[in-house]
């Protein structure tokens, strides 16, 4: 439960036919414990038809919900399950006369799953820490409490000291100390200031603040990220539903081999039939295939949950298991690689015009667009704008603007623009992207503006390689431009002057070569190639378009998440088949010992639960995920 009363379910569809009922309830702990008194009353009284009735109470009042079960999925799809190995070996030993291990096989199977229940509690406890960050009430800046679900955007709210954002806002205070551990992992307080976006989540480590919500509670980031995790298990992955698959196979033969050492032991090695039914009896207890079905669902879950942790959102266990495969990513550049934040970096007169002239009449052609170009412009002009001397101001899509500023025709805009309108210029062959400025149909000079690079990008680039993938960096940008950031980033190859149906063309001649392919973006133009890609992935602050589409969102927009999503599904992948291997290892070394007579029923339950523990424990070693 949260401090608001909210509790979030995580469901483990693999896991439900083995946890039916996930605990044990109270009744059936009374009527465990009463049935271990009397079996043990039984056990130690003269053998009669007393004692045996007090085993078969014993055994039914311990082992009645698994009979049950067994009665019912004998009509279902989960026909042979645990449930049904249990009945039979145990009333086999019954009817052989062994009532002391029938009733402990019962005994030792229901402790088993009280550990197991633990265990499973445990990881579920951890992730929901990371999912426990909604708030059900807000308050507003009158000071009224309100249900978070009913605040509209662009209502002020206000947030103290200690509390958590409950809706993602824009920042109205002048400054703000956020703890966003919650979100990205990180415990370093993150400095906001006034207009910046705040994700909800955070917690408010400085002072009383004040924001202005830009979304709706249910579209919020912190409504998304419960969402994908409560939802992850639905979208199993491959080894999931390969283990579902097997054990639909796996439980009817080891019954039909059971059955066989009945029949063939006597035949060929002279045994009573009794011994043959006791061992054929052991076979079943340990082949019971639970530890496969709960540790690797739950392996996966953890999995999901450790990377949530660090801000790493996947939609479905199925992209952990295939990122491990990745051999080949794509990044979308602007935005991805790089801020997305055009600076100016030069600007230079080519005529009779000072150079600061130059920059005044492109920012006054600029002022009336909101492209981000035009922005950066404005930034970098520190003079008043005086709106009168802007007429006749139109946007040429793709080109650039044409505009009469204090009664001089400008236009201002790429080289397009300029042969479009036979001008003749000097082509920029500096850095960044250029600005051309023309007046009265005469060029008279350019601005540059660059995009920088992201922090942490170059060094993610460089971790992808060490890991012996391939990267690659796709852009709509010129060639020069393109060459320039995947120079200063170190990427392997590089693609220029493409259009969204030209990343997703490489993208599949890429997957037709054999390549696993991931793709990074951010903008409604690679959410094509995000669907097409084997794993999408997408900014958390890209547009909600790519964030649909992308099968994992990276909440905090750093490339190196991307580098750390590969090392969490590795290492679950890599546990994951560590528990495999030691569980069909430890199956079939008991299995052909219980063949020969050498263990018992209290050797056969350790052989299933034991290493369905151990499984599990092993499990939980994936949250332990060094940075």
């Amino acid at each position: 439960m949260n401090a608001h009363g909210q509790k979030h379910e995580i469901h483990c569809d693999s896991c439900e036919h083995h946890h039916e009922d996930e605990e044990l309830s109270t009744t059936n702990k009374i009527l465990l414990v009463v049935g271990v008194i009397l079996a043990v009353v039984a056990h130690f009284i003269p053998f009669n038809i007393a004692s045996i009735m007090l085993f078969v109470i014993a055994y039914i009042m311990i082992g009645y919900d698994i009979i049950l079960k067994a009665i019912k999925h004998l009509f279902g799809k989960d026909m042979f399950d645990e449930n049904l190995i249990m009945t039979i070996a145990t009333i086999g030993a019954m009817a052989i006369g062994e009532y002391t291990e029938a009733v402990a096989v019962l005994v030792l199977y229901k402790i088993g799953e009280i550990l197991q229940d633990k265990a499973v509690d445990s990881s579920k406890e951890k992730i929901e820490k990371v999912l426990d960050l909604k708030e059900n009430e807000t308050t507003l800046i009158t000071g009224e409490k309100v249900h978070t679900e009913d605040v509209k955007v662009g209502t002020q709210i206000m947030i103290k000291t200690g509390d958590r954002v409950p809706i993602d806002s824009i920042l109205e205070s002048e400054n703000a100390t956020l703890d966003m551990s919650a979100l990205n992992g990180e415990s370093l307080h993150v400095e906001k200031t006034k207009g910046q976006e705040i994700l909800s989540g955070s917690i408010n480590a400085g002072g009383a603040i004040t924001v202005k919500t830009i979304r709706e509670e249910k579209d919020s980031a912190v409504s998304q990220i419960v969402e994908l995790v409560e939802n992850a298990a639905k979208n199993k992955s491959k080894t999931e539903k390969y283990i579902s698959k097997f054990c639909k196979i796996y439980t009817p033969v080891v019954i039909i081999l059971a059955i066989l050492v009945i029949l063939v032991l006597p035949l060929a090695f002279n045994l009573t039939w009794s011994e043959a039914i006791y061992r054929a009896l052991n076979f079943l207890v340990i082949s019971c295939p639970c530890a496969l079905v709960i540790s690797i669902p739950l392996g996966f879950f953890v999995g999901m949950g450790a990377a949530s942790k660090k801000g790493i959102l996947a939609k479905g266990t199925t992209y952990l298991d295939t990122l491990t495969k990745v051999n080949e990513i794509y990044m979308d550049k602007t935005g991805t690689l790089t801020d997305g934040k055009f600076k100016v970096n030069s600007y230079k007169s080519k005529s009779e015009l000072a150079d600061e002239r130059i920059l005044e009449l492109v920012a006054y052609a600029e002022y009336k667009s909101s492209h981000v170009i035009a922005k950066s412009v404005l930034e970098a002009y520190k003079g008043i704008i005086d709106e009168s001397k802007i007429q006749n101001h139109e946007e040429l899509p793709g080109f650039g603007i044409t505009a009469k500023i204090d009664n001089i025709d400008v236009l201002v805009g790429n080289s397009k623009l300029m042969e479009n309108n036979n001008i003749k210029y000097i082509k920029n062959t500096n850095s960044g992207t250029a600005i051309y400025l023309s007046v009265n149909g005469e060029y008279k000079g350019y601005v540059t503006l660059e995009d920088s690079v992201k922090l942490g990008a170059r060094e993610a680039i460089q971790k992808l390689k060490n890991k012996g993938i391939k990267t690659f960096m796709l852009t709509g940008d010129r060639e020069y431009i393109a060459k320039e950031v995947a120079g200063k980033l170190g990427v392997d190859e590089v693609y220029y002057e493409l259009l969204p149906q030209d990343k997703v063309r490489i993208i599949e001649e890429a997957k037709q070569r054999g390549a696993t392919v991931a793709f990074v973006g951010d903008g409604i133009n690679d959410s094509p190639v995000i669907a097409t890609s084997d794993v999408g992935f997408a900014m958390g602050k890209g547009t909600d378009i790519a964030v649909d589409t992308a099968d994992i969102i990276l909440m905090t927009d750093e490339p190196e998440k991307i580098v750390d999503a590969i090392n969490i599904s590795r290492r679950t992948k890599h546990i994951v088949n560590e528990n495999i291997a030691m569980i069909i290892t430890a199956k079939v070394l008991f299995l052909i010992l219980s063949v020969f007579g050498l263990t018992n029923m209290w050797i056969a339950v350790f052989a299933d639960v034991g290493v369905t523990l151990i499984s599990i424990f092993n499990s939980l070693r994936i949250f332990k995920v060094k940075k």
